[in-house]
């Protein structure tokens, strides 16, 4: 069992170094990422936890989204991805409590994409309720009573004041913005470009497995 282990060590350890191309030393702790000063609670403790924060207000979130998504469908089973909406001013609020009433009707993945397209290409005013609806009416065929009736619910606007409170634990200060398993942050001036970011988020989530392994 103890060689199994060693081996398995001596594996991780290779994918740090040789994982696209990237030396482990390319990436510097203060330069290219930041470990948080206090660390903030993951979902699942036997996965590594990778948070984009976003809004769908922010144009660069727009740009970056393809890029995560194909980043996202490479990731093994043991990387759990989520997404937190940041929450700087009042319409980027009224941006969080949609995602949030998307996810509470199961229709992200219908929603999510044409949310950003239709602030951003479409011109349309989402922070209006009734324009919201007609989206989710278009888009994931969602009632405009069940919209409001999940819009208005308290807990999506709980779940809006608890990604505020992690926006400030993770002290996300410009998005997008990447946490790797509540201990790194890393964005797009630190890392070079928002698709470096992507790179350094495998770097850390490589050093996150190599630790879990460790500990088990």
């Amino acid at each position: 069992m103890w060689l199994v282990k060693q081996t398995q060590m001596m594996v991780v350890g290779l994918m740090l170094v040789f994982s696209g191309g990237v030396m482990a030393a390319d990436f510097v702790e203060g330069t290219h990422y930041e470990r948080l000063p206090v660390a903030v609670d993951t979902q699942d403790k036997n996965s590594v936890e990778v948070v984009e924060v976003f809004s769908y207000l922010c144009v660069h979130c727009y740009n970056f989204d393809p890029m995560l998504e194909s980043w996202r469908s490479r990731q093994a089973s043991d990387v759990n991805f989520l997404r937190v909406p940041a929450v700087f001013n009042n319409d980027w609020e009224l941006l969080a409590q949609a995602f949030y009433t998307a996810d509470s009707l199961d229709v992200l993945e219908q929603t999510h994409m044409p949310m950003f397209e239709g602030l951003h290409v479409n011109q349309e005013d989402l922070r209006r309720p009734d324009n919201l609806a007609d989206l989710y009416a278009e888009n994931a065929q969602i009632t405009q009573d069940d919209f409001n009736f999940a819009y208005n619910s308290f807990s999506v606007r709980s779940r809006v004041q608890q990604a505020k409170a992690k926006s400030r634990a993770y002290r996300v200060t410009g998005v997008p913005s990447m946490i790797v398993n509540g201990k790194y942050r890393i964005d797009g001036p630190m890392a070079g470009s928002n698709a470096k970011m992507l790179e350094v988020v495998d770097y850390l989530v490589n050093l996150e497995r190599a630790a879990l392994e460790t500990s088990d």
